[in-house]
């Protein structure tokens, strides 16, 4: 019967069983059965006693989620107990539980509970309770202390037990009973594995225990158990079961306070991808903190929260996530000054800051933050959290309520439960040691570089982690990972060369693997061995300090794996890298790139060096970077660029070397030996797509049969279909385009450009599916697909329009081109690339000016830019082009058309004069102009943003002018071959004669004629004026700016010669013109005579007379009542002494610095913040710059004033200018302290001149000893990429003379550094890190 098979009857059971309670047969589960205690605490909660036991069958142990092994021992036993003796049951120790599930968080405490009155003893316990008088303003952290000190730890958990029940909470009871015996951490991984490791360090047993944070307002556990194979345990965690750390791909520490002695056993965070550190240590950069020893090896930027706030992209961008360590100091830094970086107590942090380290936790939580790989978050508890009043119980808090709804999500998509996967109770030596002996850092992982005399040196992680542009490739790269032939390496070797043969970039991992097995080799194009040649020949002959080599190649046909096949042979010879960071400015790439020479050296090495750039770039002039003379210093750029005719463009430049989609027979050769290599390690190498295309010699037949099988049973009606049709499409005209994985599951792409055409054309062959209706907002992929022009067949400029756009033009004219993007501007409302394209269009493909301009307008209105007026500015030009075209056809002129043409030229000048406007105030443009300068540099694919806008605006100026001058000039009252017209014409341009003045026939055409030009009569005579005045402005700028711009120079030029022959007849004409100007005459004799004395250093007896007469004037002030000449002639005076002192110090008419002092305080009283020009606040940056000890309010105002005044006062076009600094700080007092560049100059008499000046480029002049021992060094900080000088509590505001001296990441750094003062504000020479 089930009841003999399943269960006893109940008269086989002694009678003492049915008498016992539930408590009592939940012991005898525990103590006699040994069943786990959740089994326990199952019967316990739905009542079962031992009346009740006896009935029980097997399928009623089942029916409570007994397992069935637990429920056929409990019957067994149940069985035993008529045979026994009655069992003795006792109270559970605490030690003796079985298995404890997960930590359950009560929203309550029991402090106080426990005191009770002596009267009423708990039945179930024999402790004596604790007086309430020692409760008594206890937290239910001091109460778990004294509970622990009372009872000993199993006592205290018993007695807790025992006051719950007491106050009806059994269930709670339950929960903490169910606790005992293990404690767990909490493990949770991003992407399936949000991972926490939740560990406390100690005081009393030098062990990892854990804070059992009950919600933060229970009771402190002291663990007493340690679980079998810790270090196993933790290892597997970190490697997801492996030997590697390499499945992480970012890890998050969050860390309280440290001793100096736990230090010592945190060496392993240094090999850890730390993404970044939440620091409560205020400590932890000082001498014996964490963040301190961390920085000695490796980088790391150091952040506050609030930088975390704002848009994810520019977070990422200004902080240099991804590239560098941040380490975040969430309670205060003590290493700076300033209040705002002292601790807080808990209230106050709470108040303060807990909103932001939540919004930090919650920018880190982003799924946005971390699109792949896997992502690791470990809580390391090295001081106790004595009391739930603790910031980093928020923090962990924080991470929780995240880590919920990650935990759901997982259950829920893989029934997994993450919670049991924890570590405790190993040592931080025993941690340090089980981390530090994983993959890759149990073998040696030194990264070695080549050095002279065939020497290598260490590539320190530091530095490394500094050169965040390179991915730097090192003689021993991949070396020391896996051992040779081990089932790792085999594993790895057949990963990596399936990820390449189907498509992917290639990795050093593929030559290395290649290397390992001589007799598989790496594929050598034929072109290898010349390209090889190429570079050692640059190296030896030429004497350029940085050569460019082009690599032309098709797409898709192997070019940039060429380039690295070179660069991986050439590693222990050469030091080669990768430009990894486009995105950085050239001149920070071209710093890195030096630094990387320099490394370990001294000296100039003796080794030649080579930059491997696999992004097209223009070359950098490196005159301006410290690079030593030394003619085996030198830099080879390898420049691979796509081109549709590789060959063409090899002709075109030298030195070159070109590859093209078509193999050699001997390369066909080799591809079929590689095909049977891979066939001896992979099932079916046929299938790696990318490989069997080159092998097919890019056989169009082999793509087209492939896509056709592929795509013959394929369903055209379903999404998936749109949503590959779409990539196809996007494949075939943006390279390297994917779906983003924030979009799917995994990033998809098609892994060769060939095979997407041909789906392409597959699509309208079998299926008729156009170009154009495969549209889907896939923002970036998309825009770039409409927008990315490339170059042109000549190499020289690029395309006007993308290839998709002039595909469908050429196919489907305008109609379809304007509908895509007129529903691409809909979908991308804030996007300005797209109408400023379709405006492009219209004006240069349709000539539909009014259409063009509706659209650039659109673009403008998005965002005024310079390259948003600049296109509206040539739609105008191009209409009066197009009209002046056609009237040069015309015999005869309608009046009309000059009155339209005159507005069309104002409405030009206006936007280009506002383009030039806005690029003289911004930064970094974000659009392309319209019209480039050759020597831009083209990219791959993608419209590539032009750096500066340069003076485009006032060419575009220039270029209307004449236009509206060749437009009147066909007037018939001002025709050119009629010497009297002309001249009639060149003096009404010059408002010497009105147009009413001009001879003209008396007929109604010109009179008409006159009406207009005297309705615009205005603008009209400006021009000349205007066209002047730009001439001498490009003039300078083309005399003054660095850098080379010939384009604009040859059409400036060409203009030039046009307006001398317009307006200056004869050279008489040039002198009469100064002698009706004798102001203008004057000024110019002045500045001649200027630099005369300049040229013969005047000498001081001319600075005393000029002092001398200063001071005479400001006798006479009083009886000038002109207050701007008062001020000025004041602040000559107060400059001329200055120059005399320096001179002359001992001249009898150098004023003290008090009386210089008084009468500047005046001054600037009267001139006040928003004087127009800089002199007055130059002037107090040199009197009243604090020392040492002094905190002066005002000098950061006069900095802010004198930047706000250079703005006004220097011509705009010259503002990004660096300026130098004439005076610099030194350690006397008064004037003394002001030293000149002569001065300093002094010292290096006998060294040449070109060498002087570039020890003052570089920065080099700071490490001499008499510079140091004359000049002053400030301390000062960076704060948000900005520098400051600090004074006490005031932080004054200084510009880094070489910006690459501040490093990226917007990290909060103590430096130290010299000062210079120019017209522009201070200026940070020479800054040093204090670390």
């Amino acid at each position: 019967s089930s009841e003999q098979t399943d269960g006893l009857q109940r008269d086989q059971f002694p009678a003492y069983v049915e008498n016992w309670t539930k408590e009592q047969v939940h012991q005898w589960l525990l103590q006699h059965v040994n069943v786990y205690s959740k089994y326990a605490i199952r019967l316990q909660e739905e009542d079962v006693s031992g009346d009740c036991l006896v009935c029980f069958k097997k399928q009623d142990l089942l029916d409570l989620e007994v397992k069935s092994g637990p429920a056929v021992k409990i019957l067994s036993n149940l069985r035993q107990l008529s045979k026994d003796q009655e069992p003795t049951l006792q109270p559970i120790p605490h030690n003796e539980q079985k298995e404890a599930p997960n930590p359950i968080q009560p929203e309550v405490s029991v402090a106080q509970t426990v005191a009770s009155d002596p009267a009423e003893p708990f039945n179930t316990t024999e402790f004596q309770p604790i007086r309430e008088s020692k409760l008594e303003g206890k937290d239910t952290m001091d109460t778990a202390q004294l509970m622990t000190d009372h009872y000993e730890s199993n006592g205290a958990v018993r007695v807790t037990v025992d006051v719950l029940r007491e106050i009806n909470q059994c269930e709670r009871a339950n929960q903490l009973e169910n606790t005992m015996g293990k404690t767990t951490n909490v493990k949770m991984n991003l992407n399936n594995e949000f991972a926490f490791s939740c560990s406390k360090y100690s005081t009393v047993k030098n062990k990892y225990t854990l804070h059992c944070l009950l919600n933060y307002s229970f009771i402190l556990l002291l663990i007493q158990k340690k679980e079998a194979n810790q270090g196993e345990k933790l290892k597997n965690l970190l490697t997801c079961g492996g030997n590697s750390l390499d499945n992480y791909d970012n890890m998050i520490i969050v860390v309280n306070k440290s001793s100096p002695e736990q230090v010592q056993y945190l060496k392993f965070l240094n090999k850890l991808k730390l993404f970044c550190v939440l620091d409560f240590d205020p400590d932890s950069n000082t001498q014996v903190g964490l963040c301190h020893s961390y920085r000695e090896s490796r980088w790391a930027n150091l952040h506050t929260p609030s930088q975390y706030q704002g848009q994810i992209d520019s977070v990422i961008k200004n902080l240099n996530l991804y590239k560098q360590t941040s380490w975040v100091f969430c309670n205060g830094r003590h290493d700076l000054e300033g209040d705002s970086n002292k601790e807080l107590n808990y209230w106050n942090w709470l108040r303060k800051s807990c909103s932001d380290v939540e919004q930090l936790v919650s920018f880190i939580c982003n799924p946005e933050v971390f699109l792949h790989g896997r992502s690791l978050i470990m809580f390391l508890l090295l001081s106790p959290v004595d009391s739930e009043k603790d910031p980093i119980c928020d923090t962990y808090k924080a991470f929780m309520n995240t880590y919920e709804k990650w935990k759901e999500l997982i259950q829920e998509k893989l029934d997994f439960d993450i919670d049991p996967q924890s570590v405790y109770e190993l040592s931080l030596s025993e941690v340090n040691g089980t981390v530090l002996a994983l993959r890759p850092f149990s073998e040696s992982s030194e990264r070695l570089l080549p050095s002279s005399d065939s020497s290598f040196v260490v590539l320190k992680n530091k530095d490394e982690d500094l050169l965040t542009a390179l991915d730097i490739l090192c003689l021993n790269q991949c070396e020391n990972i896996y051992e040779d032939k081990s089932p790792e390496f085999n594993d790895k070797r057949t990963k990596v060369e399936e990820e390449f043969y189907r498509g992917g970039k290639v990795k050093w991992w593929n030559f290395f693997f290649c290397d390992k097995d001589k007799q598989k080799p790496f594929i050598k194009r034929d072109k290898y061995e010349n390209l090889k040649r190429m570079i050692r020949s640059e190296l030896r002959e030429s004497k350029e300090m940085c050569v460019l080599l082009n690599l032309f190649h098709n797409p898709g046909c192997g070019g940039t794996t060429l380039a690295m096949h070179v660069m991986w042979d050439l590693r222990k010879e050469i030091r080669c890298a990768v430009l990894k960071d486009n995105s950085l400015p050239m001149t920070e790439v071209a710093v890195q790139v030096v630094k990387l020479m320099k490394l370990e050296n001294e000296k100039p090495c003796q080794n030649p060096y080579k930059l491997c750039n696999c992004i097209p770039q223009t070359v950098v002039s490196h005159s301006n970077i410290n690079v030593d003379k030394a003619q085996s210093c030198k830099v080879i750029i390898l420049n691979c660029v796509r081109s549709q005719n590789p060959k063409d463009s090899y002709r075109r430049h030298n030195p070159s070397q070109y590859i093209t989609a078509s193999l050699s027979p001997e390369e066909q050769n080799e591809f079929e030996k590689k095909l049977n290599e891979l066939r001896e390690t992979h099932d079916t190498p046929e299938n790696f797509y990318s490989f069997m295309i080159m092998k097919s010699n890019f056989d169009k037949k082999y793509i087209d049969d492939l896509v056709h099988n592929t795509l013959e049973n394929f369903d055209f009606s379903s999404k998936n279909a749109k949503l590959f049709s779409f990539l196809a499409l996007l494949n075939s005209y943006v390279a390297e385009s994917e779906i983003s994985r924030s979009l799917l599951y995994e990033g998809i792409r098609i892994l060769h450009s060939s095979i997407a055409s041909a789906c392409l054309e597959e699509f309208e062959r079998s299926h008729s599916l156009k170009h154009w209706s495969c549209q889907k907002r896939f923002m970036d992929s998309i825009q770039q697909m409409l927008i990315a022009r490339q170059q042109k067949k000549d190499g020289v400029v690029r395309e006007p329009f993308s290839p998709l756009i002039d595909k469908i033009h050429s196919e489907q004219g305008r109609q379809t081109v304007q509908q895509i993007f007129v529903k691409a501007s809909t979908r991308f409302e804030k996007s300005l690339s797209i109408p400023q394209a379709l405006a492009r269009y219209l004006y240069i493909k349709e000539h539909d000016f009014p259409e063009a301009l509706k659209w650039a307008e659109k673009a403008k209105n998005i965002k005024a830019n310079p390259y948003t007026f600049d296109t509206i500015g040539q739609i105008h030009k191009s209409n009066l082009k197009s009209n002046n075209d056609r009237g040069k056809q015309e015999t005869s002129c309608n009046p009309e058309d000059l009155n339209t043409n005159i507005k069309i030229a104002s409405n030009a000048i206006t936007a280009f004069k506002k383009a030039q406007e806005l690029a003289d105030s911004e930064e970094e443009p974000e659009e392309e102009p319209e019209e480039e300068p050759e020597e831009k540099a083209v990219d791959e694919s993608d419209d590539f943003p032009q750096k500066s806008y340069h003076v485009q605006g006032y060419v575009g100026v220039l270029e209307i002018a004449f236009l509206v001058f060749e437009i009147l000039s066909r007037l018939p009252f001002f025709d050119q071959s009629d010497p009297m017209k002309k001249m009639y014409f060149q003096r009404f341009l010059k408002k010497a004669i009105p147009i009413t003045s001009v001879y003209k026939e008396d007929n109604e055409r010109n009179n008409i004629y006159e009406e207009i030009i005297k309705e615009h009569e205005r603008f009209l005579q400006n021009l000349k004026a205007e066209v002047k005045e730009t001439f001498e402005l490009l003039d300078s700028f083309f005399t003054y700016m660095k850098g080379r711009y010939p384009e604009f120079q040859r059409k400036i030029s060409s203009l030039f010669k046009h307006y001398v022959s317009l307006f200056c007849n004869t050279p008489k004409e040039m002198k009469k013109e100064q002698q009706n100007n004798p102001n203008l005459n004057l000024k110019i004799n002045i500045e001649e005579q200027r630099l005369f004395l300049e040229k013969n250093q005047a000498d001081t007896f001319e600075i005393e007379r000029i002092t001398e007469c200063y001071a005479y004037l400001q006798k006479q002030h009083h009886q000038l009542n002109d207050k701007k000449q008062k001020t000025k002639e004041t602040i000559n005076c107060i400059l001329s002494n200055i120059v005399l002192y320096l001179l002359k110090p001992n001249s009898k008419h150098v004023k003290s610095i008090d009386s210089l002092s008084d009468l500047l305080s005046t001054t600037l009283q009267d001139v006040g913040l928003r004087y127009p020009f800089p002199d007055p606040y130059y002037l107090a940056l040199l009197l009243f710059w604090p020392r040492t000890t002094e905190e002066d309010t005002e000098i950061a105002t006069y900095v802010t004033a004198i930047r706000n005044s250079t703005r006004k006062y220097l011509t705009p076009l010259f503002q990004k200018r660096s300026t130098v600094a004439h005076l610099y700080l030194g350690k006397e007092k008064g004037l003394k302290r002001l030293v000149s560049k002569p001065q300093l100059d002094e010292n290096f008499k006998k060294m040449h001149r070109e060498t002087l000046a570039q020890l003052w480029r570089n920065g080099d002049i700071f490490k001499d000893k008499t510079i140091i021992n004359r000049l002053q060094r400030v301390r000062g900080s960076i704060e948000q990429g900005e520098v400051f000088a600090n004074y006490g509590k005031l932080k004054i505001p200084v510009r880094p003379a070489l910006v690459h001296r501040v490093s990226g990441g917007f990290s909060t750094e103590k430096v130290s550094f010299y000062l210079g003062f120019a017209i522009k504000g201070p200026i940070a020479y020479d800054i040093q890190y204090e670390n």
